[in-house]
């Protein structure tokens, strides 16, 4: 077991070099490699991998089976499903190495992703998108959305608590759980607060 600020498994593996939050928790038989950066309060479940030049944010989670390799950021409170996968290459052979060709994928705040989910790499699934199980994500997803199926498609919109918003002829929806407010404006959805709305 390895005390320092965070919790760690004894069957756990922490490279040096490592960066790791206040208040973590890592289980049973995962690996952060080198240069790795996870934040506070996070918790990676059992047989998680975490590659170097990786960057997680605060209060993440990520369930049971994870490989979270080079070229993946995640942002603050981020869920990441059992056995979801992500890539880091788009025409991957054993024989070449393309380690300068990673492509960038971005998981922006909030955003939660269903079991066994597939995220291609090179997308940015914005700020509270909802991901469906078994999805498989072949482009960026926008903030709020909620998307199901492979390929992908958007079925709706979703609240920052995961709520579906059902917009009226104003085009607003208010959250059944937090009561804040939402617009939807050019097909994307934003957040007004728990404001009144002004008109104009």
């Amino acid at each position: 077991m390895k005390l320092n600020n965070y919790f760690a498994h004894e069957t756990a593996v922490i490279d040096e070099g490592a960066i790791i939050g206040f208040g973590t928790k890592i289980w049973h038989f995962c690996h952060v490699m080198n240069s790795a950066k996870i934040g506070q309060g996070c918790i990676l479940g059992q047989n998680v991998m975490v590659a170097s030049n990786v960057e997680i944010g605060d209060s993440v989670k990520i369930q049971n089976n994870v490989s979270v390799y080079e070229g993946v950021t995640i942002e603050d409170d981020v869920f990441i499903g059992p056995s979801v996968v992500f890539t880091n290459i788009k025409n991957p052979r054993s024989f070449i190495n393309r380690k300068a060709e990673f492509k960038a994928t971005i998981i922006k705040k909030g955003a939660s992703i269903g079991a066994n989910a597939t995220i291609l790499c090179g997308n940015i699934i914005g700020k509270y998108a909802l991901i469906g199980a078994g999805t498989v994500v072949t482009k960026d997803v926008k903030a709020y959305s909620l998307v199901v199926g492979n390929p992908m498609k958007h079925i709706g919109w979703v609240s920052e608590f995961g709520c579906s918003l059902n917009f009226n002829i104003s085009d607003t929806a208010k959250c059944s759980e937090s009561g804040q407010l939402y617009r939807l404006l050019n097909n994307q959805v934003f957040n007004l607060g728990d404001n009144s709305l002004n008109e104009g």
